[in-house]
């Protein structure tokens, strides 16, 4: 197992995770950050004809599974990993050399609220990304248990006020019409409307659920910088059969890398 270092913490062992299919493999502390389903459903919102050659911005990228995964379901696509902590970015690095994508993928290590000096190095500009995704933290700190692993705890538990953080970045990093979107728990989702309010318009909500009848656990928010359209809910995407496997549709995005079904994405 390879151990990764950073000031102050330490993470090993890690895992060599499969991701679309064995198409991708990824290294991921064992007991830390773990990338999964959320971040590959993100990523399958975009397709090879509806992206061509533009650049995607994975904020708070952790060991980079969303932007990796839209470098490799679409061939011409670069994509920037931004990843605070030193720990994931070293990962996020590791992953990309491995899966010999240098030439399209970067990681930037900066704090998305101290990020201009980061991007002014990598030469990365304001306003110049068609496409911002993000899995942001989950949990807030001040009502749950904070995780027993620091890592864990940095990467799945923020304070609901640093939503906003996030949308202001996500609108600030985002071309004028660009894309953006975000994936959260669903109990999140008037907390996302607030902060995307003013910022994007043409918003798209698909409610994500494990199974059919029960309510969602994810949702997706989808904006357009710049846009006034109005707001759209799309149809509940179904993970599972009642017999626990995955429905096929979400079976072709997670073993051979296809996208999301044209009526759950824009």
């Amino acid at each position: 197992m390879k151990a990764f270092e950073a000031p102050g913490r330490t993470v090993a062992p890690t895992t060599d995770d499969l991701f679309l299919g064995g198409a991708l493999t990824v290294l991921q502390p064992r007991n830390g950050y773990r990338a999964g389903t959320d971040a590959v459903l993100l990523a399958s919102i975009l397709t090879p004809e509806t992206l061509g050659l533009g650049a995607v911005l994975d904020v708070g990228a952790g060991v980079g599974v969303i932007g990796l995964c839209v470098a490799r379901r679409c061939p011409s696509a670069r994509a920037v990993l931004l990843e605070r902590d030193p720990v994931l970015a070293a990962l996020a690095r590791d992953n990309v050399q491995r899966n010999e994508l240098t030439g399209r993928v970067s990681v930037v290590e900066t704090d998305l609220a101290r990020a201009t000096a980061a991007l002014e190095a990598a030469e990365i500009k304001s306003e110049s990304f068609p496409v911002v995704l993000a899995n942001p933290p989950y949990h807030d700190d001040r009502r749950s248990t904070l995780a027993e692993s620091p890592l864990k705890a940095v990467s799945h538990q923020m304070p609901d006020d640093l939503l906003d953080v996030w949308a202001r970045f996500m609108c600030r990093m985002a071309a004028p019409g660009g894309r953006v979107a975000m994936i959260h728990k669903a109990d999140a989702l008037s907390r996302i409307l607030e902060t995307f309010e003013g910022r994007f318009g043409s918003i798209a909500v698909l409610p994500i659920h494990a199974r059919a009848g029960e309510p969602a656990i994810r949702v997706i928010v989808e904006g357009i910088k710049g846009s006034r359209a109005p707001m759209s809910i799309r149809p509940g995407l179904v993970l599972h059969t009642p017999e626990q496997a995955f429905v096929p549709e979400i079976e072709a995005i997670f073993r051979h890398g296809a996208p999301l079904p044209p009526q759950y994405r824009g």
